[in-house]
């Protein structure tokens, strides 16, 4: 081997290697590189419309912020669905809960009131899914979470299920908020031990 052909495989392992380089931290997340992930932590969870808007997330502005309230706000159901539904139709933006949605999540929900808690950090079968508080939550993304312009497929992991669930999400361009699409994620979970009879 040459001398200058010495010279030119340097350059480009060099130039391989910078590339292979992760980025610095602090640098912002390419949507498509499927390892962003933002934990959220809530001092106490909404109640009702006036303290679901007055979260620092409700600007929506990004759609983990959103997908974080989708679930927090899904934990006021047993106490008052109607409310739970108002608080929903918020998050939806331009569109309402529709009458498919409602049966949907009634009939997900019901007596698995848990299963919404189940997300938060603390939360697992042995202590009957009660998060630990504040409430703190993890969105995480994957290689296809964005592949189509102003949608998002974003994952929270359930401590009572081996894989993360999806909520669908999309964006209002006009205003850059992101708003609940499709609730994806109420699928069922392990039982808290309490109610195994197996256990």
């Amino acid at each position: 081997m040459g001398l200058f052909d010495s010279i030119l495989k340097s350059a480009g392992n060099a130039i391989k290697n910078e590339t292979a380089k992760p980025a610095p931290s602090g640098t912002p997340a390419v949507a498509k590189g499927g390892h962003h992930q933002e934990r959220i932590v809530f001092s106490a969870l909404p109640k009702n419309l006036a303290e679901l808007q007055a979260l620092p997330e409700a600007s929506l502005d990004t759609p983990y912020k959103t997908a974080a309230l989708t679930i927090a706000v899904l934990c006021a159901y047993e106490n008052d669905p109607d409310t739970c539904i108002g608080m929903l139709d918020f998050l939806k933006g331009p569109a309402d809960v529709s009458n498919y949605e409602k049966g949907f999540i009634r009939e997900r929900l019901a007596g698995k009131y848990y299963k919404t808690f189940s997300f938060f950090e603390g939360a697992t079968p042995e202590n009957g899914y009660k998060p630990s508080v504040p409430y703190a939550i993890t969105v995480s993304e994957n290689p296809y979470s964005f592949d189509e312009e102003n949608w998002a497929t974003l994952y929270v992991t359930s401590g009572g299920a081996d894989h993360p669930r999806p909520i669908k999400l999309r964006k209002k361009p006009s205003t850059g908020q992101w708003f609940v699409n499709d609730i994806q994620c109420l699928a069922d979970i392990r039982v808290p031990v309490e109610e195994d009879p197996w256990a």
